[in-house]
């Protein structure tokens, strides 16, 4: 894997159903490559905290492999990288092979793999269409959040390369899919509470999912 572009957003307003928000989501390429800290990345923008940052988010990666297919299904938007709101655009990633808990070096970080994104309004916003929201979900590719455990720089042009393989061998996209999906694989929730790194707020939702 190969890191395209790092993005990064300066705050900008939204309103929403009448009231005004903060959001982080229109991120552009900044050619001078981004510091990867545990508590987020600096000089970024997030708009929600809640939901968004924290040390199992602290980054977003999406794949530059799927910007033709969402280039060809809105193909009047001003296309460039960072348009997913992703800090990291990087070549060759793909959810099915992306598992929960590895570990990584891109550029002068150790990352972590932790939790696909959820598609939230702010992307529908983003690409003036909340239609993409489901799109995006039966897509299936939805890219990843990481920790940071070993702050550095990342630039266009680093690899990205496994460090470490996880124990346990569950994908990003399978945990997407279950996410999702109307019946919960009991198995998969259980595997995943297991993991000592998972947030407690998706702790939290995976309980309420066991039967």
């Amino acid at each position: 894997m190969k890191i395209i572009s790092t993005n990064t957003a300066q705050p900008r307003t939204i309103t929403w159903k009448g009231s005004e928000k903060v959001t982080g989501i229109f991120k552009t390429p900044n050619p001078k490559g981004i510091y990867l800290h545990p508590e987020g990345v600096k000089g970024d923008t997030i708009g929600n905290p809640k939901v968004h940052g924290g040390r199992a988010k602290a980054a977003y990666l999406f794949s530059e492999d799927w910007y033709p297919y969402w280039k060809e299904a809105y193909p009047t938007l001003d296309w460039h990288f960072g348009m997913f709101g992703e800090n990291l655009t990087v070549k060759g990633m793909n959810e099915d092979d992306l598992l929960m808990g590895s570990l990584d070096q891109a550029g002068e970080a150790i990352i972590r793999i932790t939790t696909p994104r959820e598609p939230c309004f702010k992307l529908g916003l983003r690409f003036k269409d909340q239609g993409i929201i489901d799109s995006f979900v039966k897509h299936g590719h939805p890219g990843t959040y990481v920790e940071v455990l070993q702050p550095g720089f990342v630039r266009a042009g680093d690899p990205m390369e496994l460090v470490e393989l996880p124990k346990r061998k569950i994908s990003i996209a399978a945990f997407f899919n279950m996410w999702y999906a109307r019946e919960k694989d009991q198995t998969l929730i259980r595997e995943v509470l297991d993991l000592p790194w998972i947030s407690k707020q998706k702790q939290k939702q995976l309980q309420r999912w066991l039967a």
